[in-house]
């Protein structure tokens, strides 16, 4: 290659005024019809000689004044001719289109095809080079025909790549793959011309709807705004403005959070922190890396302390769920340990009839026959007054001692856990249809019998956790478990009294 012939050539085109050529790039590149009249339209002829005199004079004027016309017609041979015509004389005009018509024209294509080689893809540009080096015939060729054999390549390989993107919307990738299957040089020049800047303006609306309905208030009002405006309002809004607006949404939605008693210890820590650092990147990272594992963190931890006060069936249920996934852990929480409860709550009324007095037994017997809703009453007041009526019984005259208001119809109605400020309330969930339900209790076993003391199978509802921040705590079933116990040693001391 003759390299510095080719540069030569390269700096003069970057430095040529636009006016060389003063069609547009799209216009001076379509093919030129074949077969058209007139030396600047062929590769390297000469025009037909004149008969004589007059009559030739005649013709050579009417060519040079075409060329002159022609707009696609290049600043040397633009030069020439008007100086051909300048000068008038019949010999001028000869002379041009004779002899010195082909080598402006040579100057003319080795600029226009420097052009074309800094405009131009790979495909384009390696041709270029490789007319650059040749003869005139080879860059009259590339001119006239080989760049646009040479840009097909390259725009089959420039759409090829938008399919390639995983970021190509789909009405953009439906075009293109539309004209790649037609395969013509027209067909892909069209798609990258015509179609392309109105399928992505289709595709970046369909993504900024998308956006629009996933985010936040504040995402929402920008997308909104940015929708009713031009194409230029659309990209802004995906390239910045979706981002500024989210970090709006993303520190409300922290500071709910952090203003929700449910929400745990380790979501609370982390979501602090983001907002003490304040930046967008910041409050993101928060949301996609930290707060899905927090969630869990503090799942587990309260699993943990249900486990430590359950009963027998709720420890299971819950060292299964620990050795499972966080689904499983969130499931328990949600729905297992409810129901393990209100087994361990049966298993403990079966013993409560078995050891109890006449009142006890009848009561507990009767709270077995009905739903899990009645073992749950029996446990928070009706073990304590049955046990009332069998200790008055124990004593002839003696009437129970018990007031309505020192019964626990209702565990204590909130708790603050060891999980750092989760809010839970004892809680019976019933199961419409089923004609059972989950147990609001804490059971407490009889001392005098010589059984242990409570259990901690009250059942422990989680509040305000939205699937997100789930914790239990387990110190409200050992409070619950406690007042039921006084109230009974109060019955006791009262009817002994």
């Amino acid at each position: 290659m003759k390299l510095p012939k080719v540069s030569a050539v390269v700096a003069a085109a970057v430095l040529a005024p636009a006016v060389l050529f003063p069609s547009s790039a799209s216009a001076a590149d379509a093919p030129r019809p074949t077969g058209a009249s007139g030396p600047d339209t062929g590769s390297a002829g000469t025009p037909d000689a004149a008969p004589d005199g007059a009559s030739q004079e005649a013709a050579d004027r009417a060519e040079v004044e075409r060329i002159l016309a022609d707009s696609a017609t290049g600043r040397a041979v633009r030069e020439g001719a008007q100086k051909a015509l300048a000068d008038g004389t019949p010999t001028a005009l000869r002379h041009f289109l004779a002899v010195d018509l082909k080598g402006f024209r040579h100057s003319d294509y080795r600029v226009r095809t420097a052009q074309i080689f800094g405009a131009g893809g790979p495909a384009v540009k390696e041709a270029a080079l490789r007319a650059l080096d040749g003869s005139y015939e080879e860059i009259a060729a590339f001119v006239e025909k080989g760049q646009y054999t040479a840009r097909a390549e390259d725009d089959r390989a420039e759409i090829e790549r938008l399919l390639a993107d995983p970021a190509t919307g789909p009405d953009t990738r439906e075009a293109a793959q539309k004209a790649l299957d037609t395969g013509t040089p027209a067909a892909l020049r069209h798609f990258l011309e015509v179609e392309l800047p109105n399928r992505r303006e289709g595709d970046a609306r369909l993504k900024l709807t998308q956006i629009m309905y996933q985010g936040g208030p504040a995402v929402k009002d920008a997308a909104n705004a940015a929708m009713m405006g031009s194409y230029a309002d659309v990209v802004k809004f995906l390239e910045e403005g979706q981002y500024t607006a989210r970090a709006k949404d993303d520190r409300a939605e922290i500071e709910r959070l952090l203003a929700d008693p449910a929400t745990g210890r380790g979501v609370r820590e982390a979501g602090q922190k983001a907002l003490d650092t304040g930046t967008p990147v910041a409050l993101r990272h928060f949301f996609e890396a930290e707060l899905p594992v927090q969630r869990e963190h503090d799942a587990r931890v309260a699993l943990s302390q249900i486990m430590a006060k359950g009963g027998p069936a709720v420890r299971a249920a819950a060292n299964a769920a620990m050795n499972g996934s966080y689904a499983d852990v969130v499931k328990f929480l949600q729905e297992t340990q409810y129901t393990a409860r209100a087994q361990d709550n049966r298993a403990q009324v079966s013993e409560i009839a078995e050891t109890g007095g006449p009142a006890v037994k009848k009561a507990a017997l009767a709270a077995l026959d009905g739903n899990d809703q009645a073992v749950a009453t029996f446990l928070i007041e009706g073990w304590a007054k049955a046990q009332a009526e069998d200790d008055a019984a124990a004593k002839p005259g003696t009437e129970p001692t018990a007031r309505p208001t020192e019964q626990p119809t209702t565990a204590p109605a909130a708790q603050t856990s060891a999980t750092g400020g989760q809010v839970v309330q004892a809680a019976a969930r019933t199961t419409s249809g089923t004609g059972t339900a989950g147990t609001g209790t804490a059971a407490v076993t009889r001392t005098t019998t010589g059984t242990t003391g409570t259990t901690g199978s009250g059942q422990l509802a989680a509040t305000g956790t939205e699937g997100l921040g789930l914790e239990a705590g387990g110190a409200a079933a050992a409070v619950a478990a406690g007042a039921a116990l006084v109230v009974v040693s109060r019955r006791r001391r009262s009817a002994e009294g």
